[in-house]
């Protein structure tokens, strides 16, 4: 990366890691999740890449907000952090659920659930 392009506000830990690499990073780690989303029948598997996905934007979020000087971006992190952390406890309530009554989480035996 070009010195003359990147802003004199940005503080020098932050550009020793260049903007390419986080893209590259949460890139591998949103395709990750949704390969698991994709290809994974089993409940819990599939809620773990949904966060590995949710965990990729944060990660972009807060690499933007650094680069560009501005907090907004870490603020949004922290906001998706907390719906986050309230879609976990309803989530795993809600598989801990369909286990109990049908002893299984894979999601192709979940159709009963059909009205």
């Amino acid at each position: 990366m070009d010195p003359s392009v990147v802003s004199p506000t940005i503080p020098e830990v932050i550009r020793t890691v260049p903007l390419q690499y986080y893209v590259f990073f949460a890139s591998a780690l949103f395709a990750i999740g949704v390969t698991g989303v994709l290809v994974r029948r089993n409940a819990i598997i599939i809620f773990m890449c949904v966060e590995l996905m949710l965990n990729a934007v944060n990660i972009l979020l807060t690499a933007f907000s650094a680069y560009r000087s501005d907090p907004n971006g870490q603020i949004f992190v922290f906001f998706i952090m907390a719906v986050a952390a309230a879609e976990v406890s309803v989530g795993l309530g809600i598989i801990v659920m369909i286990y109990r009554n049908f002893q299984t989480t894979d999601v192709n035996l979940l159709s009963r659930l059909k009205w």
